[in-house]
């Protein structure tokens, strides 16, 4: 059983009396209502010392002891000037944040800003999880800090509240703030692993692959028409005395292809999202068109990176009820 810690004690009731704050919604500027100071152990201990020392130069009239106690006492304010001014004035706003797949690291971005000619050292972001990320934060400068928060569940994953903190400068005073901004990563459901595509949904409107005008691959030439643009024009048969010819190319088109929820298992609901998200990415990259049919929704088919964006928020909000 671990032992029983006063400043850990003080620092979680101090912690939940604070989660009455509300979110931040836009910039928070640090200033003294929302930045709080504690003596650190290595504090206490110097405090203590201190005492003892006092005692000692009363007992035994120490005109120098004295001195030296009241040096150290100097030493301590200052440094807990010095630890609030390590914060103070800083402005901090949440950053954009892009969607990750259930399973991958969720990076929250903040944008921290130091308006005054002074250097902010050994600053700490921290998680609940205790996972941190250490930075300094040069004079008049702008920063970017991530920090990455694993995505355990699809869904929105909230950024729960950080704490900023530092012990700058002699690790007496333990200095922090708190940061609890209304951003959120949509997480996709995790891809499952190769699976082929539903290719007997491919023909359902009776179509099939067909070789049509395009831009993919020569197809030869023919002559020219009014018109024609000069580009596809093939010099190189004209300087050899031949008539002028256009450059033929040809492509693919694709009938649609559905990826429907009624054809796996209705009783995984998870593997089902995983094995839909999978064939999203795969018929994606193979630029085919597709649409996708889920119990009391239907995405009409359409091809792009605004199309696959759509249909992976959809699996990852199926029958969720929060979103934004």
């Amino acid at each position: 059983m671990p032992l029983f810690s006063p400043l850990n004690w003080f620092k979680q009731r101090f912690a939940q009396w604070t989660l009455q704050r509300s979110v931040t919604h836009g910039v928070l500027h640090l200033n003294l209502r929302t930045i709080y100071i504690i003596p650190s152990k290595q504090g206490l201990a110097f405090c203590l010392l201190l005492l003892l020392m006092l005692l000692s130069d009363i007992n035994y009239t120490l005109s120098l002891g004295y001195a030296l106690t009241f040096l150290l006492i100097s030493v301590g304010a200052l440094s807990m000037l010095l630890a609030f001014r390590n914060l103070s004035s800083l402005s901090i706003r949440a950053g954009a944040l892009s969607p990750v797949f259930c399973g991958d690291d969720a990076q929250f971005t903040f944008h921290f800003e130091n308006p005054h000619a002074l250097t902010r050292y050994q600053l700490h972001l921290q998680d609940p999880t205790h996972h941190q990320q250490n930075f300094d934060l040069a004079a008049q400068q702008s920063s970017v800090i991530s920090l990455a928060i694993l995505a355990k569940q699809r869904g929105w994953l909230k950024c729960e509240r950080l704490t900023l903190f530092s012990h700058f400068p002699f690790g007496l005073f333990y200095t922090w703030t708190y940061l609890h901004f209304d951003s959120q990563v949509l997480v996709y459901p995790k891809p499952a692993l190769a699976t082929p595509l539903p290719w007997q949904n491919f023909n359902e409107t009776g179509g099939k692959m067909q070789c049509v005008p395009g831009q993919d691959d020569f197809a030869g030439f023919r002559n020219y028409n009014a018109g024609d643009a000069l580009t596809h024009v093939a010099w190189k048969t004209l300087a050899r005395g031949q008539s002028l010819q256009i450059k033929q190319f040809s492509g693919f088109q694709t009938d649609t292809l559905w990826l429907d929820w009624a054809q796996l298992a209705p009783s995984h609901t998870e593997e089902n999202l995983s094995i839909l998200t999978r064939w999203v990415i795969d018929a994606h990259a193979a630029n085919i068109p597709f649409g996708l049919r889920l119990p009391q929704l239907e995405i009409s088919p359409a091809h792009g990176l605004t199309h696959q964006a759509n249909c992976l928020r959809a699996l990852a909000l199926f029958e969720l009820t929060s979103s934004a």
